[in-house]
């Protein structure tokens, strides 16, 4: 068995975080099976081939999509270039497990809608699978969008939003399909790594996000306010007695943010940079409190129990902080020094409360359903695939 995961990388340790999952769950349900990664700007090959994965070729030329054309080549020659070059294709994949995260809806236009709807459908014309994790969907206004939509995601074995405002955008495209079920962020599953070096001081980890200076932020009032607020909480943590530590989540625009604020201060303030996401987590879990404007850093301090403050530039921030029972913890763009004084204070507060940790066991035991639910969708989807084959 050949398994593709898709929409992972090694830049946003987040979506590395997602890439870990999958392999842990690979290994326990499909120990047998091999991975590709195709490569992409933040996907080189020397981090592709560490992991021992197969190179998926990727038949795509300035927009034009020729994976279809892999099915044509012969055997003998793409079985050559998987025994001596590790390379494969399209046609050599059984299924695919996308964990985009968030990839699909208005915020990125609809190039990646058109990619994914027809190799949902390339895919099942050959009788092979497409597995959509759990991850943030839409909105869909466009109507081309939803017609392609409502067209292939039906063919896909499994579809899981992972919120209800996520859900509320499938549902009128898949109707009552049995195949959208919805489940909350796995990554919850991952062990983190703790650092080797343990703080001397109580630690405020700072983890920003350029996304919220971005347009893909539409409350324009960040732009105007998010360095301010970011500062601010450097300021409190010190009046806490928390050592502030900044930490880059993900690649160079972030960590221009880190710089920027850290040479603020004199001396200059500590910035983590850790590629290894396992480590990231770990960081986080050693933490007093977590401000944090990235996703999955803001899962792995919900999940572990470690107080948080988050910013939002999508949805899928608000739902993740109600999921966790702190929904109060999310920053505004206006907050003053008085409130994000009294918010530290609640945040510790309330990630020491019986329903934090209630939820925090809920979405544990979730996130091992999604896998069992996975398994016997591939496995209804193979059988399927083996019938038709006949």
């Amino acid at each position: 068995m050949l398994i593709e995961i898709r929409g992972v990388q090694f830049v946003n340790k987040g979506a590395e975080l997602m890439l870990h999952a999958c392999l842990e769950q690979i290994q326990q349900h499909w120990p047998q099976a091999q991975v590709a990664l195709a490569p992409n700007k933040n996907s080189p090959y020397q981090a592709r081939a560490l992991l021992g994965a197969l190179q998926k070729l990727p038949l795509r030329f300035k927009g034009y999509d020729f994976n279809a054309l892999s099915y044509w080549l012969p055997k003998r020659f793409r079985s050559f270039l998987r025994h001596w070059l590790g390379v494969v294709f399209e046609v050599d994949i059984d299924w695919v497990l996308d964990a985009s995260g968030f990839a699909y809806g208005d915020q990125w236009g609809g190039r990646n809608i058109k990619v994914l709807t027809d190799e949902i459908l390339r895919l099942q014309r050959h009788h092979k699978g497409y597995v959509l994790l759990p991850q943030a969907f839409g909105p869909f206004t466009g109507q081309s969008e939803q017609l392609q939509l409502q067209t292939a995601l039906p063919a896909a074995w499994l579809v899981c939003p992972r919120d209800d405002a996520s859900f509320q955008h499938l549902h009128p495209l898949l109707g009552g399909s049995a195949n959208l079920q919805q489940f909350a962020d796995f990554t919850n599953l991952v062990k983190p790594q703790l650092p080797e070096e343990q703080p001397e001081k109580p630690l405020c980890l700072i983890i920003p996000n350029a996304a919220m200076l971005s347009k893909k932020n539409l409350n324009l009032q960040w732009q105007a306010n998010y360095l301010r607020v970011l500062e601010l909480a450097v300021n409190t943590a010190f009046s806490q007695q928390l050592e502030p530590v900044l930490l880059n989540h993900e690649g160079i625009a972030d960590a221009a943010i880190c710089q920027l604020i850290a040479s603020k201060y004199q001396p200059p303030l500590r910035v983590i940079n850790e590629p290894d996401p396992r480590q990231v987590k770990g960081w986080i879990t050693v933490s007093k409190l977590v401000v944090c404007s990235r996703f999955h850093g803001c899962v792995s301090a919900l999940s572990s129990g470690v107080p948080c403050l988050g910013t939002s530039w999508s949805h899928k921030y608000e739902a993740l902080f109600s999921e966790y029972q702190q929904a109060g913890c999310l920053l505004q763009p206006d907050v003053d020094a008085a409130q994000l004084e009294a918010l530290f204070l609640l945040a510790i507060a309330l990630a020491n409360t019986e329903q934090a940790q209630a939820a925090i066991n809920y979405y544990q035991t979730q996130s091992k359903q999604l896998w069992q639910q996975v398994v016997v969708a591939v496995a209804n989807g193979l059988k399927a695939s083996s019938e038709q084959v006949k």
